[in-house]
């Protein structure tokens, strides 16, 4: 049982799943602080946060209370996501992919043209070199 538990815990996959979750919570924090401290100062600008919750529309409920349907929490939300995703593509997935392109381009030599294969000989050019070999060994 425990050898089958230590095969399970020293497979590469499971190894690399342990590191990229505990990196993923750390790369969280960079993300949140990024967002927190640079992209929600400029959403406030325009929109004032503590307004979200009663933005949306009213209805009046069966017993004469007014209910709001908070799509302001909604929009903050998705604008909340878009902002984390903007960080994270320019800030850190494009930088390195741009890096990334610049060691291989550094790394081997440029790739040259791949040679074109001849075009494949159409049936009746076969056909013709087919005759043209029998007579050939027709002779001999």
């Amino acid at each position: 049982m425990l050898k089958g538990f230590k095969d399970f815990i020293l497979r590469g996959n499971v190894i690399d799943l342990a590191v990229a979750v505990v990196i993923g919570s750390a790369f969280t924090a960079i993300v949140n602080a990024v967002v927190a401290s640079i992209i929600n100062p400029l959403v406030s600008l325009f929109f004032e946060a503590d307004a979200a919750g009663e933005f949306g529309p009213q209805v009046t409920n069966i017993y004469g209370n007014t209910v709001t349907f908070p799509l302001g929490d909604l929009i903050s939300a998705i604008i909340s996501f878009l902002a984390v995703a903007v960080v994270v593509y320019f800030v850190f997935v494009l930088p390195m992919n741009t890096f990334k392109a610049h060691v291989e381009a550094r790394k081997g030599t440029p790739a040259e043209e791949p040679q074109e294969e001849p075009a494949a000989a159409t049936e009746a050019e076969l056909l013709v070199e087919i005759r043209d070999l029998l007579a050939r060994n027709a002779r001999n």
